[in-house]
């Protein structure tokens, strides 16, 4: 994520990370606002903006955490639900280049074109999987999606028994619309 924030830096602005550190030490400014304001009427917004303001006012700690502190995270108030995840996870080996991105509240498994699926637990004790397929319309197993937009079905977990031939299958398909 920082990496593609500084290249959009240098792309839209034509300077670095370093560049920039040192024209906001030059401005400083007194808080957040006042740097978002300036950075906004320099033209860096979005990804690039907040990267440079967290260079500024520090990283939260979840950006900084590793994977597995972000996922035992997750985990933490859940752990009977660990073990699906930890299966879910051995089983995407078999689907083809999987990239698992973790972030505070869930995971992402990327191929190398996009995200497939999205893997977060609730408190109903389920490991909710989103998936990303063209056609995916609730029915069976599939329920509505409530992780992402872009996701318009989910396969809910509540046993390791739960992920068998059909969730895998499904989670094969959503691997194979995207990659």
């Amino acid at each position: 994520m920082q990496a593609m924030s500084a290249r959009l830096l240098r792309e839209r602005t034509g300077q670095d990370v370093a560049a920039w550190n040192k024209r906001i030490r030059a401005h400083k400014p007194k808080d957040e606002p006042a740097l978002r304001a300036w950075l906004t009427q320099a033209g860096v917004t979005g990804y690039a903006q907040t990267m440079l303001v967290h260079e500024t006012f520090g990283y939260p700690d979840w950006l900084v955490a590793s994977a597995d502190a972000l996922i035992d995270g997750q985990y933490a108030a859940r752990p009977a639900l660990r073990p699906i995840f930890d299966a879910l996870l051995a089983a995407t080996a078999g689907l083809g280049a999987v990239t698992v991105q973790a972030r505070k509240t869930y995971v992402s498994l990327l191929t190398p074109r996009r995200t497939f699926a999205r893997v977060q637990p609730d408190n109903k004790g389920r490991v909710n999987v989103a998936l990303r397929l063209v056609k995916g319309k609730p029915g069976g197993r599939l329920a509505p999606s409530r992780i992402h937009e872009s996701m318009p079905v989910q396969i809910s977990f509540t046993s390791l028994d739960d992920l068998d031939g059909e969730a895998l299958a499904w989670l094969q398909k959503a691997y194979d619309e995207n990659a």
